[in-house]
């Protein structure tokens, strides 16, 4: 290994590092708030990689079905739960937000698809198509749910996570895509070739973590969220609400995991399933980072996109392996140094 393979190797890390880093910090923003493990956080990213690819390809993305579907039950689930106290006012708000507005981004996209509006355009398209889902997701699957223990919420987002896993290969297939890159331009540091896709990855992830930092920091909707988190009962008797602090976390986790599949779509070939193995990788700096911590979080995951680089290198059969052992010492570390307490009978 010289010096020019350190650097390549740096690079692939850092720009792994930069989209787990956004993984993981949706991971620990909806354990914070809904104390939800939310296994299916990779399906966003391989939904907007496939959905980016269809659109660019000229054709309708099977995540219009999807988004229609479950946007109404996620109406039929609501009118039920409205039922005893239902006024007119919150029928057409349930209507409108759950019917008419999948109804209309499917429109958009059968207009649009055959038009080939352009990377730029079909992102944005992406977006508006995938990140509904989160807030659709939480009201069906977690919200009645809301009360109960850290364990039957993880069961319950492991059938999310399975469930979405079949839609994604009944709406996409099983054929890999990839897109090609917003630009080709390629900058020489040192010898060694940055192109302007790693860049804009980076870029991007900067941008976002900054914007996170100021939402949480400076806006009244991010201090609810951080209230929600840190005392969901007190948060409760100050008017916030649970369920739309719930929303509001999967809707953001929906919007970094999409925004995650339309960049790293140029990068590398994407199927149904892989949102589950980057999801995972995301999964780890969370864990490392305590489910607590946003910057322990990012210095995690650049260390884990450095590991499984230079893991590729030395012993690519396994690096897989390697990567997710890299948990194990923090684990028994912060067993060791954790309090245990006998359960009462």
């Amino acid at each position: 290994m010289n010096s020019t393979i350190v650097l390549f190797l740096l690079q692939d890390g850092i720009i792994n590092g930069a989209i787990y880093a956004l993984l993981a910090v949706a991971l620990v923003l909806v354990f914070a708030v809904t104390r939800v493990i939310f296994v299916p956080q990779g399906e966003y990213v391989a939904y907007a990689a496939l959905t980016l690819a269809a659109l660019q390809a000229g054709r309708v993305p099977g995540i219009v079905w999807l988004l229609v579907a479950i946007g109404a039950a996620a109406a039929v689930a609501e009118l039920w739960r409205s039922r005893s106290d239902l006024h007119w006012r919150r029928l057409a708000a349930i209507l409108g937000g759950d019917v008419a507005l999948p109804l209309a981004l499917a429109g958009i996209a059968y207009l649009a698809a055959p038009l080939q509006l352009g990377l730029i355009a079909n992102a944005g398209l992406t977006l508006a198509l995938v990140v509904p889902l989160g807030p659709y997701i939480y009201r069906l699957a977690f919200q009645p749910l809301a009360n109960a223990s850290v364990l039957v919420l993880l069961i319950a987002a492991v059938g999310v996570h399975l469930a979405l896993l079949g839609l994604g290969l009944a709406f996409f297939g099983p054929e890999g895509y990839r897109i090609p890159p917003l630009s080709r331009y390629a900058l020489d540091l040192g010898g060694v070739p940055v192109s302007a896709q790693s860049m804009i990855v980076i870029a991007l992830t900067l941008l976002l973590l900054f914007g996170l930092y100021l939402f949480f920091g400076r806006t009244l909707l991010g201090k609810a969220l951080r209230a929600a988190a840190l005392n969901r009962r007190g948060a409760l008797l100050v008017g916030i609400s649970p369920g739309m602090a719930g929303r509001l976390a999967f809707g953001m986790a929906a919007l970094i995991g999409a925004l995650s599949g339309v960049l790293i779509a140029p990068l590398t070939t994407i199927y149904f399933d892989s949102g589950f193995l980057i999801g995972l990788k995301g999964f780890v700096a969370a864990i490392i980072g305590g489910l607590v911590s946003y910057p322990l979080t990012v210095a995690a995951a650049l260390v884990v996109g450095l590991v499984e680089a230079f893991s590729s290198f030395w012993a690519s059969s396994f690096k897989e392996v390697i990567v997710f052992t890299v948990i194990l010492p923090i684990l028994l570390w912060r067993s060791l140094r954790s309090t245990h307490y006998e359960d009462e009978e």
